[in-house]
């Protein structure tokens, strides 16, 4: 059984548009095609298996696939059946001329298609600036069009940036570490409702305690604590959106002994209480739902 959320939103003759799916179950394209606008497809939730001119990619959680004009691509399902992404197409005279000086920077972009894994926290940077140009585009209040051409130029100046940053050995994927820091950051995404500690994660992994401090902050670009922060709140943000739990259920369920712990580190990282934040995320919602084009 599969169900679906599915908006879709266009400026301009469709010279830009966002979509926004939400699928349970499994669903594989039929076969490959191809168009004569840019798409940067941006994983929330799950995993795909991306073939772009026949070379075959798969996309995580956070990852970003871009895809040139013109460029052969299809999507399936991996073994992990439900996804949620957000694929934004748009022609390069949507954001232009307001950014011609920057035309030979940003298109082609990212220097051809391909799947981009940035950092954790570049990933955040990234997450924010498309969930604004969704919002832009399901809220349509006035001025918005100028607004997404911007925040979708901060986007390709970002992603161009992050494509260009100094230390290109951990971009590359060949920091001697990177695989064994991959594999930590797997452990901790399926045991952060845990007592984790670093002294015990870097005995388990075999490395000393201080050189796992230096690495992960280099490789991943947080503290190991900072880290589990994130992950651990990005979770209670998750079940503060979707679910109807009490706040001090959901503090446990994600590794807090303590609520007013939770509270302090919620404020701290997003802005506003546990509470706040669901009431936000229902406003949100219910404002998406009424005025949302299926």
């Amino acid at each position: 059984m599969m169900t679906t959320v599915n908006e879709k939103y266009s400026i301009e003759n469709e010279s830009f548009s966002i979509q926004y799916l939400n699928l349970k179950g499994k669903f594989n394209m039929a076969k490959s095609h191809h168009h004569s606008y840019y798409e940067i497809f941006y994983l929330l939730e799950g995993e795909r298996t991306y073939l772009i001119n026949n070379k075959e990619y798969k996309a995580q959680k956070g990852d970003l696939v871009i895809i040139n004009p013109h460029d052969s691509h299809h999507t399936t399902s991996t073994d992990v059946p439900n996804f949620e992404r957000i694929v934004i197409y748009f022609k390069p005279e949507f954001i232009l001329p307001q950014c011609e000086e920057l035309a030979d920077t940003l298109f082609p972009l990212a220097q051809g298609s391909q799947l981009l894994r940035f950092p954790l926290k570049d990933q955040q940077a990234i997450d924010q600036i498309i969930r604004e140009i969704l919002a832009e585009c399901s809220q349509q209040e006035s001025g918005y069009e100028p607004c997404v051409k911007s925040t979708l130029t901060l986007l390709l100046v970002r992603i161009y940036r992050l494509l260009n940053q100094a230390d290109q050995d951990i971009q590359d994927h060949t920091h001697p570490m990177f695989d064994k820091i991959q594999e930590i950051t797997s452990y901790i995404k399926r045991h952060y409702h845990d007592d984790i500690k670093l002294e015990d994660i870097a005995k388990n992994f075999y490395i000393s305690s201080s050189y796992l401090s230096r690495t992960f902050k280099k490789v991943t670009g947080f503290g190991f604590r900072e880290y589990l922060m994130e992950i651990r709140l990005n979770e209670a943000k998750k079940r503060l959106r979707e679910t109807q739990e009490k706040t001090l259920t959901i503090a446990e369920q994600v590794g807090f002994s303590n609520a007013s712990h939770f509270n302090m580190a919620f404020k701290k990282l997003v802005g506003v209480t546990p509470i706040q934040y669901r009431k936000k995320s229902q406003d949100t919602f219910s404002n998406n739902h009424n005025s949302s084009h299926h």
